[in-house]
């Protein structure tokens, strides 16, 4: 819905567009473009939270000389960004099928877009690997990494409103004397950063949902800039607001289920590593 939403035309609001999706495509419509980013979700948040942990634990041992010490507002600002940048590697390749997968049975009017050959509408893709394999072979390392740009102006502000709301409000939600949060104010705490930070986000997330889904039938777009002064010429400044709410209502249970599933993880692995080398 997000990616229709923002970069589709003719879907209007959230609910004509489930209805849409649903009518012209029925119920696996909504799951076109998931199995890339299924294969790879583990790798992906492995490398966010691993990056972001260890480089709290670097800054803690530069200022702190105790790599366990609690981090200053500076330190997990400093490791979010880090995140935010090398989050881009991965996850470009990987919104690039998706977006890719999930549009090219979009229709496209003729006017002031010049089409490519292939006919709008058609499938382009006959899945994850052969369109990885297509974009490599027509548009190079170039293609792959398109968006790129506002990937990375999405992510970086983006993490920064992940990490930072949740440490804050996991800290206030936690009952004094606690050594650490119970689940419950971990599932809470991470909902909130997640539905923050998507709200935050949405902005760059339309125009990298644009940019990535251009390219299917036509080329529109010459790159970020280009992107967002044709959006706002053409339907001013409420495009950069398409998806907002099915961004921050997905964005809670998501977030929520990962952190929670992050600090459980470590818990029992500390846990286990305690019980193994007492």
């Amino acid at each position: 819905l997000q990616t229709r939403l923002q970069a589709g035309q003719g879907y209007g609001n959230t609910l004509k567009c489930v209805l849409t999706v649903y009518r012209n495509e029925s119920v696996t419509g909504f799951f076109k473009g998931m199995s890339f980013p299924l294969a790879s979700i583990g790798i992906y948040s492995s490398m966010v939270f691993g990056v972001y942990s260890n480089t709290l634990r670097f800054l803690s041992q530069l200022h702190h000389r105790d790599p366990a010490a609690a981090p200053s507002l500076t330190d997990m600002t400093v490791a979010s960004l880090v995140a935010g940048v090398l989050s881009v590697g991965i996850g470009t390749p990987v919104e690039l099928v998706k977006i890719r997968l999930q549009m090219q049975t979009q229709p496209y009017t003729k006017e002031s877009v010049k089409l490519k050959s292939t006919v709008p509408g058609s499938a382009v893709y006959r899945g994850p690997i052969h369109c990885f394999r297509t974009i490599l072979q027509k548009e190079g390392i170039a293609g792959i990494y398109r968006g790129n740009v506002a990937m990375l102006l999405r992510d970086v502000p983006g993490y920064y409103a992940y990490f930072i709301p949740y440490a804050m409000f996991c800290d206030w939600i936690t009952p004094d004397g606690s050594i650490s949060p119970n689940p419950f104010s971990i599932w809470v705490a991470g909902g909130v950063a997640g539905a923050v930070s998507w709200a935050v986000c949405t902005p760059m997330d339309v125009v990298k949902s644009r940019l990535q889904a251009d390219g299917v039938y036509l080329n529109q777009y010459k790159g970020t800039l280009d992107c967002m002064l044709q959006s706002y010429q053409n339907e001013g400044v409420k495009v950069f607001f398409r998806g907002l709410m099915v961004n921050t209502v997905r964005g809670f249970p998501s977030s929520a289920a990962m952190f929670l599933g992050y600090e459980l993880s470590l818990k029992a692995m500390k846990r286990c590593q305690t019980e193994t080398n007492p």
